[in-house]
């Protein structure tokens, strides 16, 4: 996962394996916005409201912020039973101060404090090895 900054906030580009992929069909049942359709504006660009919620399936653009606090998650990858984590865990992220879970795709876990899933930036890419954060189709974010 690589961390670059946008607006001063911290995002997260993380590639993800085919393995990960396809643990977010596991986790949909388990996440409170699966479709990512509570705030879809602020949260969320159109092109991305999926299952992966990205443009490309391999690859998640999330900003690393919390939706309850403004704390920093922490990457847990790793999936099956560890500290502060379900049993059944199928790999994401943690944020440790009070809590909350999010799946590989930044969907947050039902009856968790965080309200939302983690925020996708707009952006696009710029052919297969450039990608702009915070702009897209549209216009600037």
């Amino acid at each position: 996962m690589r961390t670059v900054e946008w607006r001063g906030k911290p995002v997260w580009i993380l590639k993800r394996t085919p393995e990960m992929v396809a643990s977010l069909k596991k986790t949909d049942g388990k996440v409170a916005d699966a479709d990512s359709k509570r705030n879809p504006e602020e949260f969320t660009p159109e092109y991305c409201r999926n299952e992966h919620r990205s443009i490309k399936p391999e690859i998640l653009v999330a900003v690393g912020i919390c939706t309850h606090l403004g704390c920093s998650p922490s990457s847990k990858f790793t999936p099956g039973p560890q500290p502060s984590l379900p049993d059944d865990w199928e790999g994401g992220f943690l944020c440790p101060c009070h809590g909350s879970t999010f799946d590989m795709a930044g969907r947050v876990y039902k009856n968790k404090p965080a309200p939302d899933n983690l925020q996708v930036p707009r952006h696009m890419y710029m052919g297969d090895t450039k990608l702009v954060i915070g702009k897209d189709e549209k216009g600037e974010a």
